[in-house]
């Protein structure tokens, strides 16, 4: 069974939404498990069930592509607050408070110290860490825009 440990390991962003996206396909398309489904989703003759094992590598991509775009999502927060953006416009960009996007980085933040040192993992050391700080900084009485 994959997991999405070692899948996250094998896969890029873009290469888990591609597998994702033909096994998520493929899936819709088979003929349903129950004839109750077939009303809403007609079948295609020439798809082939998901197999077990492919089923549940559906499910780890989908936690796969989570993380990764985690991980991404708060990479470009890191270049909104180097460009300038406050944590208002970031929070709006992100559809939540300014309070929410603050504490998400920090939390963030916070991982990627614990990364450090870990076998087959790259993390951040305080340096690094110190850095990721000063650069989002407090999350209040900042918004003079």
């Amino acid at each position: 069974m994959s997991t999405p440990d070692e899948l996250e390991l094998r896969f890029t962003l873009l290469t888990a939404v591609a597998r994702y996206d033909a096994l998520r396909a493929r899936d819709a398309l088979a003929s349903p498990a129950d004839e109750e489904d077939s009303v809403l989703t007609p079948p295609d003759p020439g798809a082939e069930p998901l197999t077990r094992g492919e089923a549940l590598e559906l499910l780890a991509l989908g936690e796969v592509i989570a993380r990764k775009a985690g991980y991404g999502r708060q990479l470009s927060v890191r270049s909104a607050r180097r460009a300038g953006a406050s944590w208002s416009q970031i929070g709006a960009a992100l559809g939540t408070s300014k309070q929410a996007a603050w504490e998400a980085h920090n939390r963030w933040i916070d991982e990627q110290a614990r990364e450090d040192g870990r076998d087959g993992h790259w993390g951040w050391d305080e340096n690094d860490v110190a850095a990721a700080r000063t650069l989002a900084g407090p999350p209040e009485g900042e918004d003079a825009e």
